[in-house]
């Protein structure tokens, strides 16, 4: 029986060196780093991700795919600037990229607008990945389809999705949601042009796409105030400028448990929070293991985990 540990004892001192840095960054910079519970009594309503549940004595539980819901209501409680280091669990396939059990780094700063949070992001993975030397370019969804595919997100119809893709050479099968095109072109066609070399952030989604952010009106379309950042195609971060409309954030939370296959409790503890008042606020997750790949230069994420999915 293979016992051995998928990661090499170098992967694992160069995890510990960046976790260092990690803190050492924030320390700096005055941001507390917080513990919250791994397990909740709600699950994560999103319809794209798909949380792991756990039985115990009182009652059905969840493990966390993110601690952003009790970081928020420490956020309402008057923390300040938080961050966190955390594993998490979402049920993904596990593979090259992806592993079910993953670490992540979530942080939160009071008073940031989302633009001070991207160049403060910036300066963090410039820090940990010292390969970058280049500023980031950045880009909104809508240019980065203008440039890349020469249709307008806002505007194009399904029809026209549809051409672009099987333009691209894209087989699929079946039909899609306009979102679903939108998603497919991105993930395999734009994502695939970013430099290997430099930060690309894209920003300004759709409103559709908005989930826990702020949404704003710029040039006649209705745009999320988020961004993502990749380090060629891979994506490295989520960021928001936080919603802090309870009423909002509430009709978001149960849109998306009715997409959902299995019912799943809302948190309604997060939602008082928001209630009694969430600061204006930015906040981004981090994919720690994504970094760490990129910072080794390795090939597949398995390989810097003690023990991967199959042999844990």
């Amino acid at each position: 029986m293979n016992w051995q540990p998928t990661a090499s004892i170098q992967a694992l001192k160069a995890r510990a060196c960046l976790y260092q840095q990690l803190r050492a960054f924030f320390h700096a910079r005055g941001v507390l780093e917080v513990e919250t519970p791994a397990l909740s009594q709600a699950g994560n309503t999103d319809p794209q991700i798909s949380s792991f549940s756990v039985n115990t004595p009182q009652g059905l539980r969840y493990l966390h795919t993110s601690p952003e819901y009790p970081m928020k209501r420490l956020l309402a409680a008057g923390s300040g600037d938080i961050y966190q280091l955390c594993k998490v669990w979402r049920q993904d396939e596990a593979g090259r990229k992806h592993n079910p059990e993953f670490t992540m780094l979530e942080y939160y700063r009071v008073g940031f607008t989302y633009q001070q949070l991207m160049q403060e992001v910036t300066e963090l993975l410039h820090l940990v990945l010292p390969q970058l030397t280049t500023e980031p370019r950045i880009l909104s969804y809508r240019q980065a389809f203008l440039e890349i595919l020469g249709l307008d997100p806002h505007q194009a119809s399904i029809e026209q999705l549809k051409a672009c893709a099987q333009q691209q050479q894209l087989d699929v099968q079946g039909e899609l949601s306009q979102q679903a095109w939108l998603d497919l072109l991105f993930t395999h066609c734009i994502e695939a042009s970013f430099p290997n070399d430099r930060l690309t952030f894209i920003c300004h989604y759709p409103a559709k796409q908005a989930a826990l952010a702020r949404v704003r009106l710029e040039e006649g379309q209705w745009v999320a105030e988020r961004f993502e950042v990749y380090l060629g195609p891979l994506e490295l971060g989520n960021g928001y400028q936080e919603q802090t409309d309870a009423a909002q954030l509430e009709r978001v939370l149960v849109a998306d448990a009715k997409q959902q296959t299995q019912a799943l409790p809302l948190d309604l503890r997060f939602i008082a929070a928001v209630q009694a008042g969430l600061p204006f606020s930015a906040g981004i997750a981090l994919g720690v293991d994504r970094i760490l790949l990129c910072r080794l230069q390795a090939k597949q994420l398995p390989s810097l985990l003690s023990f991967a999915w199959e042999l844990a």
